[in-house]
């Protein structure tokens, strides 16, 4: 899996950009602006789990479109994944996305 690195055009692929930056940071215990966008590609997540299954819990069984973002802070990335809407996780053990074709 090798996405291209872009810069996001689209206001949805934005705020969850701005919100996983939030979230980092919180976890982070540091600021927003020392975190930086390694990189944001559209993809399609082969369940609902978004790439990033947890022990015990079920999933829908459907295509669910969403982002990879990828931050990096203090020298370390931090892999997100979210659905095209609100919802996005911190993901530790992920399993790799369909990519979208431009």
């Amino acid at each position: 899996m090798n996405p291209s690195l872009s810069t996001p055009a689209d206001p949805i692929s934005q705020r969850l950009i701005e919100k996983a930056k939030a979230d980092l940071a919180q976890r982070l215990s540091i600021s927003a602006p020392q975190i930086s966008l390694v990189e944001v590609a559209q993809v399609e997540w082969s369940d609902s789990s978004l790439g990033c299954p947890q022990p015990g819990m079920d999933y829908l069984q459907v295509i669910t479109p969403g982002y990879l973002i990828r931050l990096e802070a203090a020298g370390q990335e931090y892999e997100y994944h979210s659905n095209r809407d609100t919802y996005f996780v911190l993901c530790e053990n992920s399993s790799p996305p369909d990519l979208l074709k431009p």
